[in-house]
């Protein structure tokens, strides 16, 4: 493109601007060419004033501001417009990126790297603002043994069938992930001990109700859980540690 501008244009400020713009293709995202996209705008608004504005606009006379310069910086802003269009891909994939980093691949709940991230906002937010919440540990009691009867697919049915049943009883503000193998947490805002423990057996009581379906075996569903208000001083790993070891002490107790 800069081969056909003639060279009394490519000799001052907007020649230094047109070769900058057009010579800078190599990487779509680098500096550079973000500064070019800046200058093309600024081209493009001149491009649209009337024809005394542009010379003042541009800081040209109106023997350099030829068609050649004009359909030159046309081009210019037809690239920009094409840059804007890739970054917002680009932008679109990375946050489905980051979506699907933090999923479970057989849930659609949180994984346990994006849960103790969340967990670690709640409690910063508990930090600052006094907000009770609380910890709810959840484990599927007798995994193996419905792995070993029904098969493995069957395992992966009763683990969807409890993430299912998690998602559709709590409240769009509250937290769930998949913390590994047959354990799940939820996070409850502004609730204390006690609200969470009788969510917690809420909980339960629906994820016990029926039993979940892979094919033509039905099995029956039991879980046990642990509750941890969750405590201003908490790291994320001593308030799962807290929840653990609430749930295995009433597992132990039947």
């Amino acid at each position: 493109m800069a081969a056909i501008l003639p060279a009394t244009v490519m000799g001052g400020s907007l020649g230094e601007t047109v070769v900058k713009l057009l010579g800078v293709r190599a990487d779509p995202l680098s500096a550079v060419r973000r500064r070019a996209a800046l200058r093309a705008e600024s081209a493009q608004a001149a491009a649209a004033a009337p024809s005394a504005d542009r010379v003042g606009f541009l800081g040209l006379t109106e023997a350099e501001l030829t068609p050649q310069v004009a359909a030159a910086l046309n081009t210019l802003v037809a690239e920009v417009e094409e840059l804007r269009q890739e970054v917002g891909r680009l932008k679109a994939r990375l946050t489905e990126a980051e979506g699907l980093a933090d999923r479970d691949a057989l849930t659609p709940l949180l994984n346990r790297r994006a849960f103790v991230r969340e967990l670690r906002r709640v409690l910063t937010f508990a930090q600052r603002y006094g907000a009770p919440a609380s910890l709810i540990y959840f484990d599927l009691d007798g995994f193996k043994a419905i792995n070993d009867r029904f098969g493995h697919a069957a395992g992966d049915a009763a683990l969807q069938a409890v993430a299912a049943r998690l998602r559709a009883n709590v409240r769009d503000s509250d937290i769930i992930g998949r913390l590994g193998g047959d354990e799940f947490g939820v996070i409850l805002v502004q609730a204390d001990l006690g609200a969470a423990t009788a969510k917690a057996e809420s909980l339960a009581g629906l994820i016990e109700g029926e039993p979940a379906a892979s094919g033509e075996w039905l099995m029956p569903l039991k879980v046990s859980f642990g509750v941890r208000r969750l405590d201003p001083a908490d790291t994320a790993e001593q308030a799962l540690a807290a929840a653990d070891a609430a749930m295995y002490a009433r597992k132990r107790a039947g």
